[in-house]
């Protein structure tokens, strides 16, 4: 199938999973995951009906950017974010996804430029205690979200997260569960500005029962793309 058949598919299936959950399709947005992919497998997915890109690695990233810059994409930084690279995500991207730090929501607050609208964040959460992974732990959150409130050029949206990987649905089902219990706790607790309508989370290999759990945004690259290319520099 060619990426307009794949979106087709997967969207399908986003369809046939709110269903199954009694949740309304048309508020699930699909990310599509583009890194690694060319600037050309864009503009397919674009022409498609796909709004939204997701990007982890800055250098690539700015480069399609560019070269799309006429097309109105909304872009996502879904990677680890490092300090020294905090400035042209701020400037360049409408979204960020792996924001974990205090540091780092300082310097993207600082760094957005104010000709453009505040940037949109979503905390990433590592609430399965993972070392390997990026991610603010169930503790830290609160005090992340009481920043975050009070900073002018960010807007908080919600959370991202990257449960461990399960083949077995029921196991994939009782952690996205815990993440969606722990969203609503925050949300209803935290959430001064009701800003918070963002529960990232799903892939392709589960997000049948991401979006079972409330999931509202899926973010799905090879599913859309096919296998990744193999991983750019910077």
């Amino acid at each position: 199938m060619n990426i307009a058949d794949q979106i087709q598919f997967v969207r399908l299936n986003i369809e046939q999973y709110a269903q199954e959950s009694q949740h309304q399709s048309s508020l699930i947005r699909l990310l599509a995951v583009s890194k690694t992919h060319p600037a050309s497998s864009i503009q397919q997915a674009f022409d498609s009906g796909v709004t939204e890109f997701g990007e982890s690695y800055l250098q690539e990233a700015l480069e399609k950017i560019i070269e799309l810059r006429e097309l109105p994409i909304v872009w996502h930084f879904i990677g680890p974010l490092q300090s020294n690279k905090t400035k042209l995500v701020a400037e360049n991207f409408d979204w960020v996804q792996s924001v974990d730090r205090e540091k780092i929501l300082i310097r993207l607050n600082q760094q957005r430029p104010v000709k453009l609208p505040p940037l949109q964040v979503c905390l990433q959460a590592n609430l399965f205690e993972e070392a390997q992974k990026q991610g603010a732990d169930l503790n830290l959150l609160p005090h992340l979200l009481a920043i975050t409130a009070e900073l002018p050029n960010i807007n908080l949206r919600g959370l991202m997260v990257i449960p461990p990987k399960q083949s077995n649905y029921q196991r994939q089902l009782e952690q996205f569960q815990q993440v969606a219990d722990i969203y609503s706790q925050l949300k209803q607790k935290h959430d001064i500005n009701n800003t918070m309508d963002t529960l990232s989370m799903g892939m392709s290999g589960d997000m049948r029962a991401a979006i079972n759990c409330g999931s509202n945004m899926v973010r799905v690259g090879t599913g859309i793309f096919g296998e990744r290319k193999v991983k750019p520099n910077g």
